[in-house]
């Protein structure tokens, strides 16, 4: 499985206005148009964070764990509407509640992203996606930091982890 090149995503501003329109490829080709993300971090009741695991085919960041739920807005959609859209698809989660923390510009080499951040809490059942991720679990903060810095984790998840994830851990 690949990653469609065409598929189109909003070109926007850094107060997420849209501008125009790119395709997925514009959006990783390095020239560095800005396209909304959505990204919810998924807590249980006890403390645990859930990550996904990225397949191996996946154009950017194969086979590392992230954030629970990460996409692109489609041209078109309400950055609600990708969220809800996102965590059924990879999750196969339809009833959480969201909870907006903050939209940040991420930017790698390739690409640059307009990120809308959200958590929740839901101990309900999990069915990740086969066609889109390769499973997922929930990890201890522990775990993460034992791990952070090597390779294992995404770079937008470990910025995440230190900027925001840290200090929800700690109001908790």
């Amino acid at each position: 499985m690949i990653d469609n090149k065409e598929e189109l995503f909003p070109l926007v501003d850094e107060e997420g206005k849209i501008l125009g329109s790119i395709t997925r490829g514009e959006a990783h080709d390095g020239s560095k148009k800005l396209h909304p993300v959505v990204h919810l971090h998924l807590f249980n009741s006890q403390g645990e964070l859930y990550l996904q695991h990225r397949p191996t085919w996946k154009d950017i960041q194969p086979d590392k764990w992230d954030t629970a739920c990460g996409g692109h807005i489609d041209l078109g959609e309400s950055v609600e509407e990708a969220l809800k859209r996102e965590v059924r698809e990879e999750l196969g989660v339809t009833s959480f509640t969201p909870n907006f923390v903050k939209r940040y510009v991420f930017e790698s080499t390739r690409e640059r992203e307009l990120v809308h951040v959200h958590t929740t809490v839901y101990d309900g059942p999990i069915k990740p996606s086969t066609e889109e991720l390769c499973g997922g679990r929930f990890w201890t903060r522990q775990e993460i930091e034992e791990n952070l810095g090597q390779g294992v984790f995404t770079p937008n998840f470990e910025s995440e982890f230190h900027s925001i994830v840290c200090k929800l851990w700690t109001q908790k």
